[in-house]
């Protein structure tokens, strides 16, 4: 397994998305507790939209929501109102519903025709420089990439810059902005989400410390936890413990 990964097995994806919930809560309750403002990378996909909806009923009065820095692992870009937007996504599910201070909302650059997908992917990096995040919530594919870091991609080599501009995603949209492994690897916690037996030979490629050239996902690590919360269709792949 890889070093110093932890592994959290829930039943199902709905399991699964409310105990991401819970641990999000907890998290952000007890870093506001010590008088810090908490950053958060957010992530898309299915099970991010679940845990997102869950995180909106079960916070409560127990996180200051105005006092949390948001940010997003990637984003497709594509017009700000297209529902392919993971920010869309994250407003739909979670942001509508609590109370964010907008000026702490840092959504990556949609496609509104005035700049193109380098410039965005550059404008991003400013705004995320020398940035360490406590929280980087991350999904897996079923082919191991993470964010919009995909495999056999020249993005997968780029540590010298925060940002990368995907011009051709082998999932569409083609056009994406993605944090490299640079910004990524500066998260505190690093959570990867995994959900369905789909994704089971990823996640078992990942935890044996595979090639991230062929399974991106096994090159983020988080420097003080690295951790997959899976499902039992997701961990079906893993040797028993």
């Amino acid at each position: 397994m890889s070093a110093g990964a932890e592994v959290l097995v829930e039943r199902d994806a709905d399991s699964l998305a409310g105990a991401v919930a819970d641990q999000l809560v907890s998290t952000l309750a007890a870093l506001q507790a010590q008088g810090h403002i908490p950053s958060v990378v957010l992530t898309g996909g299915t099970i991010a939209d679940k845990v997102h909806r869950e995180v909106a009923e079960r916070s409560g009065d127990r996180v200051d929501w105005s006092r949390v820095e948001l940010f997003w692992g990637d984003e497709r870009f594509v017009a700000a109102d297209s529902s392919d937007r993971n920010e869309g996504q994250a407003r739909r599910a979670l942001l509508d519903h609590v109370d964010v201070d907008p000026a702490r909302v840092h959504a990556m650059g949609a496609d509104d025709g005035s700049g193109g997908l380098d410039a965005a992917a550059d404008a991003y990096a400013d705004v995320v420089r020398d940035r360490v995040f406590d929280i980087v919530m991350l999904g897996v594919g079923p082919d191991g990439h993470v964010a919009s870091l995909f495999p056999g991609k020249p993005s997968l080599s780029v540590l010298d810059r925060d940002t990368i501009a995907e011009a051709d995603s082998p999932k569409p949209p083609p056009a994406r902005i993605s944090l490299s492994f640079a910004a990524l690897n500066r998260g505190r916690e690093i959570w990867l989400l995994v959900s369905g037996d789909g994704k089971a030979d990823a996640v078992a490629r990942a935890l044996r410390d595979g090639d991230l050239t062929e399974t991106p996902a096994a090159g983020v690590r988080g420097t003080e936890q690295t951790l997959w919360m899976l499902d039992e269709g997701a961990a079906s792949r893993l040797p028993p413990t």
